[in-house]
């Protein structure tokens, strides 16, 4: 039996993944962003799941986010899948951040960074990482005019980027980046083509599984394929100066 923590899990396919690795008779630990969300999770709870609370957008309850987690005891797997889709507006958070930015990318970042480090790690991309902007100018579009569909492909270009560099980095770790495919949750909509099922496979098969390819790191996968990303994703000098943003950005320091 294995712990997973699951970022965003009170609908979709962070939920959708909970209910899985449960039916396994896994130990999952759930999140939501306030205490309202984390009230639509008491069937799972009583199921024997933990719930931590914390909006990602905040870097302070972010860091709250990790302490609980860390205080629940060490974690086998964490699934990073919280995320905002094509924001209207750059939507600044408290420290002044794209919303965005903070909570697909920064909050990410430091939760890898102050969490016990965990045997495996999936962080949740898109097809839509290969249309991101790798120049890595004005990533908290601080300078350009807001475009919600660039700002979210961007994030998830730095994601599995990320993915890819925390593979190589900690190589006591299976770090890997999913594409889930568009599927019709509340983010995807009603009219996404994808199969909304599979969705949410791959990444529980990485959390958990011992089957060779699913032991594998530094992958970035769909519909539990291994698929080459965009370039940016892989090259190594591309990962090392977004590190070097995020660790400006937030100030925290990987290890």
């Amino acid at each position: 039996m294995s712990r997973i923590f699951i970022t965003g899990s009170t609908e979709g396919l962070g939920r959708a993944a909970a209910l899985a690795l449960l039916d396994d008779g896994h130990e999952v630990v759930l999140h939501a962003r306030n205490p309202s969300r984390a009230a639509s999770l008491g069937d799972l709870v009583q199921r024997g799941a933990a719930v931590v609370i914390g909006d990602l957008a905040s870097a302070e309850e972010t860091h709250g986010v990790a302490d609980h987690v860390n205080a629940l005891g060490p974690m086998d797997a964490v699934i990073h899948n919280a995320a905002v889709f094509k924001e209207p507006e750059r939507g600044a958070t408290p420290e002044g951040h794209a919303r965005t930015l903070a909570v697909n990318v920064l909050a990410p970042y430091v939760l890898t960074a102050e969490i016990k480090r965990p045997e495996r790690l999936i962080y949740l991309s898109s097809d839509m990482h290969r249309g991101g902007d790798a120049t890595l100018q004005d990533m908290d579009w601080t300078a350009r005019a807001w475009n919600g569909t660039q700002a979210y492909a961007d994030s998830k270009l730095f994601m599995a980027a990320f993915a890819s560099m925390i593979a190589r980095r900690w190589t006591d770790v299976r770090s890997n980046a999913v594409d889930p495919g568009w599927v019709p949750t509340r983010m995807g909509g009603p009219s996404a083509p994808d199969d909304l099922e599979l969705g949410h496979v791959t990444q529980v098969w990485l959390a958990v599984s011992t089957e060779p390819d699913a032991m594998e790191s530094g992958g970035y996968w769909h519909h539990q394929r291994r698929h080459a990303p965009a370039p940016a994703a892989s090259d190594v000098a591309f990962q090392d100066a977004l590190l070097d943003e995020l660790t400006r950005m937030t100030g925290v320091r990987l290890s």
